[in-house]
């Protein structure tokens, strides 16, 4: 089986599917390995490197997009869809629960495609989760910009000209982006705490030198069976907002990193709670592709509210692509050998990996929740 690695089209984005080492492990199932020339340069990899790993470099686009399984970062482009063979194979991440209708067009086309967002959260699936890895990504970037637009020093220095105090980071939610943001934080010195709706992770965050914020709220259904926060009602956020405004005022930085797969993300941060931050303060919204977490973001471009810094934080793995592109090319390899142990595709519905990241095969939406909205979307 042939597998093609394209040069990525979507605007900003600098990541490549799969690098050398994984073009290695790759052929040692048994897989050829197609590459578009180009492809890597923006992650720091040349044409060379790929060669030398074994790989095919091809100048032609079209024939990367031939091949019988096509491996993205970013979902295809209406003319991208065009380009894949009827029949053939995709793997990426595809935002299913955002793009219902690309689900549709993949379908169309008789494509067996795989979502990397629907990988089930399980034990065997671990080394397969991309999510974790570019969430990992999201979470160290957010901190070294918010380090970067902050007009203060993270540590706490002992100077002839007196001592400065450690800046105070405030992290809301704590999941695997939001641990690395507290990890990071700390790691350079800040005074860190972090509130979570899932009173679960108070031992994963005081475990990396981190304060668990604890509001008067009721949690008790705040987590899904894959570990996800869950949405709540709107008093629920209209309390919790009010009690995360009163936290905020004494916070020089806020990273916020709130998700509910599939929605709109929730509003956290009003607009008063800015306005009542101190004057040089940083938000770093990790929410920003999905309305985000805070009232005053913009998704297109960084802005200063009342005083205050905000940083969208669209796509922040793109920002670090040589390790971006070595994470993410690992957990696409450990699902390829998954997929494909002796160098050919096997589609074992049986199976819960497969079964669960799948998203198209045979000229259906194999996720009922995808195949539900794609429905409505077209009523």
């Amino acid at each position: 089986m042939i597998v093609g690695v394209p040069t990525e089209t979507a605007a900003g984005e600098r990541r490549v599917a799969l690098v050398p080492e994984a073009v290695k492990t790759a052929a040692a199932t048994g897989l050829e390995v197609c590459v578009q020339a180009g492809a890597g340069l923006e992650a720091g990899i040349d044409d060379a490197a790929y060669r030398s790993a074994g790989a095919r470099v091809e100048p032609d686009a079209a024939a990367v997009w031939a091949c019988d399984l096509v491996l993205k970062v970013q979902p295809p482009d209406a003319q991208e869809v065009e380009r894949l063979r009827e029949g053939a194979a995709l793997i990426g991440f595809l935002q299913p629960l955002d793009q219902p209708g690309l689900a549709k067009r993949l379908a169309a086309r008789n494509l067996t495609a795989f979502a990397m967002e629907l990988m089930p959260r399980i034990t065997r699936a671990q080394a397969m989760d991309a999510l974790s890895s570019m969430s990992t990504i999201a979470g160290y970037r957010a901190v070294t910009l918010a380090a970067v637009a902050l007009p203060k020093i993270f540590p706490m220095m002992v100077t002839a000209a007196g001592t400065i105090q450690p800046a105070r980071v405030f992290v809301i939610g704590a999941g695997v982006a939001g641990l690395q943001a507290i990890a990071t934080a700390r790691r350079l010195g800040a005074v860190v705490e972090a509130y979570d709706t899932r009173p679960a992770v108070k031992e994963q965050v005081e475990s990396l030198g981190a304060r668990f914020v604890e509001l008067d709220l009721d949690t008790g259904d705040a987590e899904d069976a894959g570990g996800y926060a869950k949405a709540q009602s709107e008093e629920f956020y209209q309390r919790q907002r009010a009690a995360l405004g009163k936290r905020l005022q004494g916070s020089d930085v806020v990273i916020t990193t709130a998700l509910v797969p599939g929605q709109r993300a929730p509003l956290l941060i009003e607009e008063a709670a800015v306005r009542a931050m101190r004057a040089g303060s940083v938000i770093v919204d990790l929410a920003a592709e999905h309305q985000g977490n805070c009232a005053c973001t913009d998704p297109e471009r960084e802005t200063v509210v009342h005083g205050v810094r905000i940083i969208p934080g669209i796509n922040l793995p793109s920002q670090i692509p040589t390790n971006a592109s070595q994470m993410y090319a690992k957990n696409l390899t450990t699902f390829l050998k998954h997929l494909a142990p002796e160098g050919e595709l096997v589609v074992d519905l049986e199976d819960e990996i497969t079964r669960g990241a799948m998203l198209t095969h045979q000229g259906a939406i194999t996720n009922d929740r995808v195949k539900a909205l794609a429905e409505g979307e077209g009523a």
